[in-house]
């Protein structure tokens, strides 16, 4: 189990704060080049690797872990958690041309055991791009995955061109097949167009 020393992590704060102190500006973050991953605990993580992999087609690029620090606050002073927590393992994953999607194991003393709807304060969901809705969302009902209404397609206003059908992993996590292989209404006229995996080049 790795365990880490407060002077060393205060240490390699201090660093990081000090570099981003030399280089900080007024309008963003220095050195933002854009989402690197987003981390979801999962209850289970072998099961939650499992769908990722062997549903979805994603593929698993690591595994690390365990981390903890039964002496000291460094999980606190670190990520925020209780100084008790235990990150069993960490795996990440990777799916078609998405960003990355770190999934962790935890136990701690004040765990909680739900998972926020979309309507939640701090609810989410991950989405993936398609090519299909209909044989995504057909492709899903035949592995006995749980899905909801659609394909919808959104007819009108800057999203127009969006079709969607919402899904849920096994212990709950919401996510959703999106697909526009038209584009959407907004990049008509915004500056800003959205990012999206059918085109990573761009």
């Amino acid at each position: 189990m790795f365990r880490y020393t407060r002077h060393i992590a205060i240490a390699a704060v201090s660093a990081a704060m000090l570099a981003s102190a030399v280089t900080a500006r007024a309008d963003g973050v220095p050195g933002l080049r854009g989402h690197d991953h987003t981390g979801i605990t999962v209850p289970d993580i072998k099961q939650a690797a499992d769908f990722f992999v062997n549903v979805l087609g994603c593929k698993e690029a690591m595994s690390f872990g365990p981390f903890a620090d039964d002496k000291g606050t460094f999980m606190h002073d670190l990520l925020n958690v209780d100084p008790k927590a235990v990150i069993h393992q960490i795996t990440l994953v990777r799916c078609g041309y998405g960003s990355n999607i770190e999934l962790f194991q935890y136990s701690s003393p004040d765990q909680k055991n739900m998972t926020p709807k979309n309507s939640d304060i701090g609810g989410y969901h991950i989405a993936f791009y398609v090519d299909d809705v209909k044989a995504a969302k057909d492709y899903l009902d035949s592995k006995g995955v749980k899905t909801f209404f659609g394909p919808f397609p959104i007819k009108e206003g800057p999203a127009a061109g969006q079709s969607i059908v919402y899904f849920l992993a096994p212990w709950g996590l919401q996510m959703e097949a999106i697909s526009y292989p038209e584009g959407m209404a907004y990049e008509k006229s915004s500056p800003v167009k959205l990012w999206s995996p059918k085109d990573p080049s761009k």
